[in-house]
């Protein structure tokens, strides 16, 4: 899942970095609201971590912005401004969520997910397709009951395509899923990874349409 953080303070936006990325989320950070608004008409973000009061152009403006434009990209949240006034006006402009400052990254971890799960259609935390079931919770892939071991990038790309079941999927969305803009990614990387889940789960989860993508069948 790839998230853009928008947040000024620096020691903050680099543990936020930090721990979503060990919570297995690819990272994009802004400082400012001029940054995040470059970011967020150039990258498909599955959510977005804004903070109000960042400087050129403010959380409430961004906000504002990414649902005129008829984006449904879940947003939360994140600030000091804790007053219930300031909750009901994000709220109201099309905020999804609201953590005050201070705040668990666990809670925040949680939240994120199930933001993510209910923008693609998918509340539950439990997905199965065939023999294969994924506890989007635990972040574990049974195979007829079987656990299997995927690495975090694999486990991302078979939950974005078991999401997406019966429709497909291409290389570049793949990439832009669960990479940020800062990695260094290989031509072949997705193939790699598709060969690697084949191998997993089994040759007949993920099919292959040459030269445009993949796609699992619902």
């Amino acid at each position: 899942m790839r998230v853009l953080v928008v947040e000024d303070e620096a020691d903050l936006a680099s543990t936020l970095n930090r721990a979503l990325g060990e919570a297995h989320f690819a990272v994009d950070v802004a400082a400012d609201g001029e940054e995040a608004q470059y970011l967020l008409k150039e990258v498909t973000y599955d959510a977005v971590v804004l903070d109000l009061m960042v400087p050129k152009r403010t959380g409430w403006a961004l906000l504002q912005d990414l649902r005129q434009s008829g984006s449904r990209t879940p947003v939360l949240i994140l600030t000091a401004r804790d007053g219930v006034d300031d909750r009901v006006k994000a709220l109201d402009l099309g905020a999804d969520d609201y953590l005050p400052k201070p705040f668990a990254i666990s809670e925040l971890v949680a939240r994120l997910r199930a933001l993510v799960r209910r923008a693609g259609g998918n509340p539950a935390p439990v997905l199965v397709v065939g023999d294969i079931t994924i506890d989007r919770a635990a972040r574990l892939v049974y195979r007829q009951s079987v656990p299997v071991e995927l690495t975090a990038r694999e486990y991302s790309i078979l939950e974005l395509m078991v999401q997406s079941r019966g429709t497909l999927v291409t290389r570049s969305e793949i990439c832009e899923h669960i990479y940020n803009e800062s990695s260094d990614v290989f031509s072949n990387v997705i193939d790699v990874h598709i060969a690697a889940l084949r191998r997993k789960l089994g040759p007949s989860v993920i099919h292959t349409r040459r030269g445009q993508g993949y796609i699992v069948n619902a």
